[in-house]
């Protein structure tokens, strides 16, 4: 299963979805990783609470486009509400012995993620962009 799981954050971080500049945001953030470089611009177009569209732009190791890419995915369509709860679900199983819930599909990919301590900010830059971008 780690083969499958490392497949798909592979072909996410080299061939990220949604990778590019939204003209029409409404909201914005910029997040930096200051240990390895990391950087990414989180776009967003909210309408009624709901995430209409997600971009992002920017550049850092396979791990974090996978996972801005992944991100992308994920919360499009969803509620700000629903956005943080994905989110609090995303930190909590990539930081600590959390239960894994099958819903979340694909996110759990990154349950290896906490193995390799280093590597916990590069899956969560653009998850924390995010959060800044839509306000606490």
């Amino acid at each position: 299963m780690f083969n499958l799981y490392k497949e798909l954050i592979i072909d996410h971080g080299t061939n990220p979805r949604n990778k590019f500049l939204m003209n029409n945001y409404t909201n914005h953030s910029k997040g930096y990783n200051h240990l390895c470089g990391d950087k990414f611009d989180i776009y967003l177009l909210i309408n009624n609470q709901f995430i209409k569209d997600i971009s992002f732009d920017g550049s850092g190791c396979v791990i974090s486009l996978a996972s801005a890419s992944m991100m992308t995915l994920i919360l499009k369509d969803k509620s700000i509400d629903e956005s943080k709860k994905i989110f609090d679900y995303f930190k909590n199983i990539i930081t600590k012995d959390y239960m894994i819930d099958s819903n979340f599909g694909d996110l759990n990919v990154f349950t290896e993620v906490k193995k390799f301590p280093m590597r916990v900010k590069c899956a969560t830059l653009a998850w924390h962009t995010f959060i800044d971008a839509v306000g606490k």
